[in-house]
């Protein structure tokens, strides 16, 4: 019988999610197993104990469904928020809701995914970050490609 440490080999699971972040790809592994997709990205499936996870191209369609505000001074940037968002295929990640005030971020609200990039002291690093989705819109900016 074959394991996982077996068959995994290159970059670790985030570094490879980080490397599709930084082509422009909104990518998350889904287990060829159960066909769960899962977030965050990892080497085994956590529902099935599956390994043969592939990164599959999602939506960035999603929901908020959590929120908080965490209040800092303005001369540090002022408040923002911390969202969970429930994404359409199924897994939930914690990121922030850009484009409007942190306090009027609301659950249930249709969000849509973008890919930023943020320096960090150890170089940048690629994120996905999420904006109001607009009313009647088809799909999500740079969720297959360009980085936002």
């Amino acid at each position: 019988m074959q394991s996982a440490v077996d068959t995994f080999q290159g970059d670790g699971p985030d570094r490879e999610f980080q490397n599709y972040l930084g082509r422009g790809e909104f990518r998350l592994q889904q287990c060829q197993a159960c066909n769960e997709t899962i977030f965050y990205p990892r080497v085994l499936c956590p529902h099935c104990g599956g390994f043969d996870l592939q990164w599959r191209l999602v939506s960035g369609e999603g929901v908020v469904y959590s929120t908080t505000v965490v209040r800092r001074r303005e001369e540090k940037g002022g408040p923002y928020n911390v969202a969970i968002i429930e994404l359409a295929e199924g897994p939930r990640m914690m990121s922030r809701v850009e484009g409007i005030a942190a306090d009027k971020v609301n659950i249930g609200s249709a969000v849509k995914a973008r890919i930023a990039t943020e320096s960090q002291p150890q170089g940048e690093r690629h994120i996905v970050l999420f904006d109001l989705a607009e009313a009647g819109s088809s799909g999500v900016a740079n969720a297959g490609g360009g980085a936002g």
